[in-house]
């Protein structure tokens, strides 16, 4: 084989090597990414979950304490502005758990940003 045939191989046995290891940097960040993103969902959920459950308890029972301490004159009334308030507090967490649906994820955001600037660095 020329000189200048094994010079062109192992210059492109090293672009192979350098492209399969930049792929393979991207895949382990995407990895790493991807963990986090998973973690952070986990205990966002079961943070939230626990939220919920005392507080629903906790207004739960200041709706009845308040409403058997005004159980002789105005217990309709308590009744209504706790139905209301209970009612407003759900539209209002309906409105905001939407609105972050819509907004999205930044999930991967550094594995595309990372893929960018490698294809910006390619190009002439």
């Amino acid at each position: 084989m020329e000189p200048s045939a094994q010079r062109l191989s192992a210059s492109l046995r090293g672009l192979a090597a350098t492209l399969v290891e930049l792929a393979q940097v991207r895949l382990e960040l995407f990895s790493v990414e991807a963990q986090e993103e998973v973690l952070r969902v986990a205990s966002l959920v079961a943070y939230g979950a626990i939220a919920l459950v005392c507080m629903a308890l906790g207004l739960g029972f200041l709706a009845i304490l308040i409403t058997v301490a005004l159980w002789d004159e105005h217990r309709l009334l308590a009744l209504s502005v706790f139905t209301a308030v209970f009612l407003l507090a759900g539209l209002i967490a309906m409105a905001q758990a939407r609105e972050r649906i819509r907004r999205g994820s930044r999930l991967f955001s550094a594995s595309i940003e990372e893929l960018r600037q490698d294809r910006e660095s390619l190009e002439p």
